[in-house]
């Protein structure tokens, strides 16, 4: 059983940055990706990573700006935060799945706990 656990998370000022960490334990054939939601919105997609690392896929919201890797030695995936903005603020979380398709199309089968990042305009 694939268990996930968010870690990074904290308040920061507008355009600084985060480095949020999703460790786990056996999950290096599975794509992990990470979403977040707002208080009163939708669950987000905001990127996904092979389980290779060699394929990664980001939302139109955030690609220029976060970037998404792993490490399957250390059974770590990393989501670096740049350029932060106040809309930024959310419960951020890591998912998992066999494929980078099941991770964008939300067909996810672990959950982590989720890490809080506040932006302060």
């Amino acid at each position: 059983q694939v268990q996930l656990v968010e870690s990074g998370g904290g308040l920061v000022q507008a355009g600084g940055s985060l480095r949020l960490s999703c460790a786990a334990s056996g999950f290096s054939m599975y794509a992990v990706g990470w979403f977040r939601q707002a208080p009163g919105k939708e669950r987000e997609f905001l990127a996904a990573v092979s389980w290779s690392g060699a394929n990664t896929y980001y939302a139109d919201s955030v690609k220029d700006r976060f970037t998404i890797s792993r490490d399957n030695a250390k059974n770590t995936v990393l989501l670096h935060m740049d350029s932060l903005k106040p809309e930024d603020t959310a419960a951020y979380y890591c998912a998992s799945a066999p494929t980078t398709e099941a991770i964008m199309t939300g067909a996810t089968e672990v959950w982590g706990q989720g890490t809080l990042v506040t932006v302060s305009s």
